[in-house]
């Protein structure tokens, strides 16, 4: 398919499209591409031909539906991240089912759009994870934002965020309540580049897979106050 004009030299977003509904695919693929600075590189019709396309590609970002034949999102999602780990994956689905969700996130998922999103909603959520952020559709943020209440708890022990420095701590902080890199690099008078390493570090020495999953952990551990 046809490389787009990005501005500023920059490379285009090279994006993987996997969706057992055709006409849905192809029409997004054809919508996808005439965006600026987005590239789509491939297709595919289930989890197992996505999973191979993904290693052949080596995508930036793979649009994934949950609910597809021979391997689901979800088996997908581990698949790709473990045989592409720098790929950032958007599940985009009808299923606004909150256990969906909370797999999607614990399976490395960077993003959660609903099927009714617009086009112009899909093309950021391609652009926002590709710049290393998470995003999620509100009305699936508000059951999130739910679950977290339902798992901060007073009696949970923070032996396990002893392992972050006190720096690392105040990053995941400011991760947790919605701050991009840019952002939080402001706000800590420190680059992007240190934040992205802090980030790196606290997603390894948590052995978590994603920035969503991160905030998890933050409530979890009481590291973060919800009203």
């Amino acid at each position: 398919m046809a490389e787009q004009t990005t501005e500023a030299g920059r490379e285009p977003i090279r994006v993987l499209v996997v969706d057992d509904q055709e006409l849905f695919r192809r029409g997004l693929t054809m919508l996808l591409s005439a965006e600026p600075g987005v590239e789509v590189v491939g297709e595919a019709g289930d989890g197992v031909e996505g999973t191979a396309l993904a290693e052949r590609t080596a995508p930036d970002v793979v649009l994934l539906d949950i609910r597809m034949p021979k391997r689901s999102g979800i088996e997908a999602c581990l698949a790709i991240k473990e045989a592409v780990p720098s790929a950032k994956i958007v599940m985009l689905t009808v299923s606004d089912e909150e256990a969906d969700l909370y797999e999607a996130v614990k399976s490395g998922a960077a993003g959660y759009l609903l099927k009714d999103s617009s086009i112009e909603e899909v093309a950021q959520a391609v652009r926002v994870v590709a710049d290393g952020q998470s995003l999620i559709s509100p009305s699936m943020a508000v059951k999130l934002i739910d679950e977290f209440k339902q798992m901060s708890r007073p009696e949970r022990d923070h032996t396990s965020g002893l392992r972050l420095t006190d720096r690392e701590l105040e990053v995941l902080r400011l991760v947790a309540r919605g701050m991009n890199n840019r952002e939080i690099a402001k706000e800590l008078y420190i680059s992007d580049n240190t934040v992205k390493n802090h980030v790196r570090n606290i997603l390894e020495k948590l052995q978590l897979h994603s920035r969503m999953e991160a905030v998890m952990y933050a409530v979890k551990e009481k590291l973060l106050d919800l009203p």
